[in-house]
């Protein structure tokens, strides 16, 4: 059986000399691996087509036997080339793109959050980069997840409390304009971090680059 989708690659990694392994996430298949056969052939059809933060429409041939199913066809849409001229929005995009794969299951309807990362690749490169995008994403990734703290039983200051539902109900435009001096980074910064750990287990790697991430040149 085949199918449509439109995603966004996660991460790829060879497979065989010749083929590759593509995770995609996507609204309505969820997070989905796939084989690219042949694609690291220099006359692939796949050839230039499979990068990381890619978004595409694929086609794909359902395995009956694992999740690993076979790509079929592949049409770029956007490559998101910011990301790779500038390695403080990749540290960024890659963090919370861990984050999706940590708090997430294979093949669940993810629409919502499929959004939410398409939403936060626009804004990127629209400003600096800015550790509150990332308590942003990190907030509202919570809320689809139905994790949202209950502001109410922290020891959080008012100040902080605050900004947590600014940061939950603003849209990026509004987020990259908020303003935090170092307490309320501080105060954000470890709060959602011991947040995150309780509700996840553990973090993916690269937070503190995300958080720390500084535009070279």
């Amino acid at each position: 059986m085949v199918e449509t989708a439109t995603g966004l690659v996660l991460r790829t990694r060879p497979l065989t000399e010749t083929s590759l392994i593509v995770h995609w996430l996507t609204a309505d298949a969820g997070r989905v691996a796939t084989v690219a056969k042949g694609a690291r052939r220099p006359q692939s059809p796949f050839r230039g087509k499979l990068d990381l933060f890619y978004l595409a429409k694929f086609s794909f041939s359902r395995s009956r036997s694992s999740e690993l199913h076979n790509l079929r066809e592949v049409s770029v849409q956007e490559t998101h080339g910011f990301l790779r001229q500038e390695i403080a929005y990749l540290q960024q995009a890659s963090y919370c793109v861990g984050l999706i794969e940590q708090a997430t299951e294979t093949e669940t309807p993810l629409g919502s959050i499929f959004e939410l990362i398409l939403g936060l690749l626009q804004a990127l490169p629209g400003q600096a980069p800015q550790p509150q995008m990332i308590f942003g994403f990190e907030l509202k990734l919570l809320v689809e997840l139905g994790l949202e703290p209950e502001l109410s039983q922290t020891q959080l200051t008012g100040g902080a409390k605050a900004l947590i539902q600014n940061l939950q109900q603003a849209g990026w435009a509004g987020i990259s304009r908020l303003r935090l001096n170092a307490a309320q980074l501080k105060e954000l910064r470890q709060f959602l971090h011991g947040f995150l750990i309780f509700h996840l287990g553990r973090l993916p790697k690269g937070r503190d680059a995300a958080l720390d991430a500084q535009r070279l040149g």
